[in-house]
């Protein structure tokens, strides 16, 4: 931290001389000589090259809340924010440090009891895999036998992450306030107020095992998603607690790591993924809403995409899902009145909006429904969709006058990374019949 606001001021300094002297840094002129050149945009002092490096290495050292809002922000419209901070903002989604093998230890040791060891087969120290607000270890429980039988992942939050909650959002708040990282329009109070309730859910792990039991048994009862041979890991009741999540192993590798893979698997493979999402909101209103690539593990041998991490995944109400259904379906009709007419309902648009905002949050809700606008299959990485729909972002950074509902950031978190997928997959997917299906059965309350 210390070292974000030394460079901060001594960025701050440099742009104030120059701004006085007239000069970039070299060579000499006076205020005057240059007051008639256009100059380049100019961002925070805070989103130097030098201050996002700082910022990245600031967040990931921190645990828990300052690493879960840095990746919230890294997934919003990164089209609009200074190149420094996309970089930046790409570390923090892609790293965090492991704690040390002694707060492992007795982390395991309060959740678990003192032999927690005897209870397990194998135990590998060293994680292989690390989030916002805990790391994942391999073990092999014994009751199992001998060979692969019996492998389950250990997920072990870090300590303190619970309690620090409120301390570390109410700092982090601050800290992006002072340097400016993020842009008005993303309205960040709202974003702190909804990664703080969701931050809180997800350090229960009680509460997660319910999640996934949940899920789990949603899966394997629909027919559809078992021959897509979608799979979600038991829980270990016996070596699962508040802060401790223990599963049955999930084998293969993040999904987007399949490209090497023929068409016809990469198009199954997107398409499951867009039926999941559309039954999970509209037919389950229950959704696993985190897009990480590294939730959904591909097994090359069996086929078969198994989901994981559950800490995020929420409830929606009927009363929501019937707005936001018509919505989309209007989308995928290119309805405009509809969509307005919902939308203003739904508290997307408070209905004193210029023109320019009205358009654009037309065009971008026509253009996430493309993909269900057509019988025929769409192609989505050559459909450029992604940097369509940034395009109209821009304008809601600068017009929009309400912040969406809350509902709205883990929904279009969810959204995005489908869509995402599909783009890394190159998947070319039949959309709109998923829709229509859904339509169908639909019964809306009045």
């Amino acid at each position: 931290g210390a070292g974000l606001v030394v460079g901060t001021a001594a960025e701050a300094a440099s742009r104030f001389l120059a701004d006085v002297t007239g000069s970039s840094g070299s060579g000499s002129g006076s205020a005057t000589d240059d007051a008639s050149l256009p100059r380049p945009p100019s961002h925070s002092v805070a989103t130097s090259d030098a201050n996002a490096d700082r910022l990245a290495e600031t967040l990931c050292r921190m645990r828990g809340a300052a690493l879960k809002i840095g990746q919230m922000l890294s997934i919003q419209d990164e089209s609009q924010l200074p190149p420094p901070l996309v970089r930046a903002l790409e570390r923090v989604r892609g790293r965090a440090d492991a704690m040390p093998r002694y707060q492992l230890e007795s982390q395991l040791e309060k959740e678990l009891g003192e032999g927690w060891r005897d209870m397990l087969a194998e135990f590998e120290d060293l994680p292989f895999a690390a989030a916002s607000i805990g790391q994942v270890h391999r073990a092999r429980i014994r009751s199992a036998g001998d060979g692969d039988a019996g492998k389950v992942a250990m997920k072990v939050q870090y300590p303190g992450v619970a309690e620090s909650i409120d301390s570390d959002l109410n700092n982090l708040t601050m800290l992006l306030g002072a340097t400016g990282l993020a842009p008005p329009g993303l309205f960040l109070d709202r974003v702190v107020e909804v990664g703080r309730a969701e931050l809180k859910a997800e350090c229960d792990y009680r509460r997660e095992k319910e999640n996934q039991t949940k899920f789990k048994k949603l899966v394997e009862e629909d027919e559809e998603l078992a021959r897509d041979r979608l799979f979600v890991p038991g829980v270990i009741e016996d070596l699962t607690t508040e802060r401790v999540l223990t599963s049955e192993f999930a084998p293969g590798g993040t999904v987007d790591k399949v490209a090497n893979l023929d068409q016809a698997e990469r198009n199954r493979i997107g398409r499951a993924v867009l039926k999941l999402t559309v039954k999970e909101l509209f037919v389950w209103r229950f959704m696993q809403t985190d897009p990480n690539w590294g939730n959904f593990l591909y097994d090359v041998g069996t086929g078969t995409t198994s989901l994981i991490d559950f800490g995020a995944a929420r409830e929606y109400s009927k009363e929501f899902v019937d707005g936001y259904l018509k919505i989309v379906w209007a989308n995928a009709q290119r309805d405009e009145r509809t969509l307005m007419d919902e939308s203003l309902k739904l508290g997307f648009l408070t209905g004193e909006e210029n023109g320019i905002m009205r358009n654009a949050h037309k065009m971008s809700g026509f253009t996430v429904g493309e993909p269900f606008a057509t019988s025929e299959p769409y192609d989505f990485r050559r459909s450029n969709i992604t940097a369509r729909i940034s395009e109209h972002g821009s304008v809601f950074l600068q017009h929009r006058l309400t912040p969406p509902p809350e509902e709205v950031y883990t929904l279009h978190r969810k959204l995005a990374g489908a869509y995402n997928l599909c783009i890394k997959l190159g998947a070319v997917v039949r959309c709109r019949d998923l829709l229509e299906e859904v339509m169908d059965d639909y019964a809306f309350d009045e």
